[in-house]
């Protein structure tokens, strides 16, 4: 699993990796599996909200490929894969369906080069790269190859902006990217924020940071500015199991347990 001790970052936690030890994944290191305990002990809700944050990048796929036809996607903090993928779930519905990976763990780059090899529809690609760089992203080869500019694309931003701190960095780098995306293309993010059980999620905050990553919480104002000059689809801006729910009974999670928001908007 380990090319560099020192590229795989063994010694600091990393988001991608404590989400793979909560979903039950072998992806981790002990500082990674120390910092979801952590947590954990706080809030035993972790694993529920981790789920809840999967299933919510399912049913945004299949909305946005079955409702809207995008037909390609650019998926940004992809984190270490669990099955079913972005790109199993959008060739499913359209075989011909292009994904562009990007992250910024070594451990996910090994995982997406096994899938690009074993991918046998559509096209995929993996972007070793950051969110808070989107140049490096927007002018990849990878990129510019595997989608077309000129179409709509469905722009995924699932668990990530909480990796940034600082609300206008978060909200600028996230905009650089829209602003190139043509119109009709769509956005899918979900956003961390502490305002269902703040006290619970300050220490989950604080099991993070004591572990070598960033957590940052978010109001859901500040959520909303994400979607700032686009047409947000409904059910608008709500906690993620509450967004276009598979069944009922995902609505009988307590609001306490889920710790993001969700939406999905329009690029006029």
């Amino acid at each position: 699993m380990s090319d560099g001790v020192g590229d795989l970052r063994t010694d600091v936690a990393h988001g991608a990796r404590i989400y793979d030890y909560i979903l039950g994944g072998k992806d981790n290191y002990a500082v990674d599996r120390a910092a979801a305990e952590a947590s954990q002990q706080v809030w035993p809700a972790l694993p529920v909200h981790m789920r809840a944050n999967r299933e919510f990048m399912h049913r945004a796929a299949r909305f946005l490929t079955t409702e809207c036809g995008i037909d390609q996607f650019l998926d940004i903090g992809t984190g270490i894969p669990t099955r079913p993928n972005l790109h199993e779930v959008v060739q499913e519905v359209k075989p011909e369906a292009r994904v562009v990976y990007t992250d910024n763990d070594p451990i996910v780059l090994a995982h997406a080069r096994a899938l690009m090899a074993q991918n046998g529809r559509g096209r995929t690609a993996y972007v070793d790269a950051d969110l808070r760089d989107p140049d490096t992203i927007l002018n990849s080869p990878e990129f510019r190859e595997t989608l077309d500019p000129s179409r709509p694309i469905g722009l995924m931003l699932i668990a990530v902006v909480h990796f940034i701190e600082d609300d206008d960095e978060a909200l600028d780098v996230v905009r650089r990217i829209v602003d190139v995306l043509p119109s009709g293309s769509y956005v899918a993010a979900t956003i961390a924020t502490d305002e269902y059980a703040p006290e619970l999620l300050a220490e989950v905050r604080r099991a993070y940071r004591e572990h070598g990553e960033t957590l940052k919480f978010r109001s859901r104002t500040t959520a909303q500015r994400f979607f700032d000059g686009l047409d947000v689809v409904d059910p608008g801006l709500v906690q993620m199991h509450k967004w276009r729910p598979d069944d009922l009974e995902s609505l009988n999670v307590p609001e306490a347990d889920i710790a993001m928001y969700a939406a999905i908007a329009r690029k006029p």
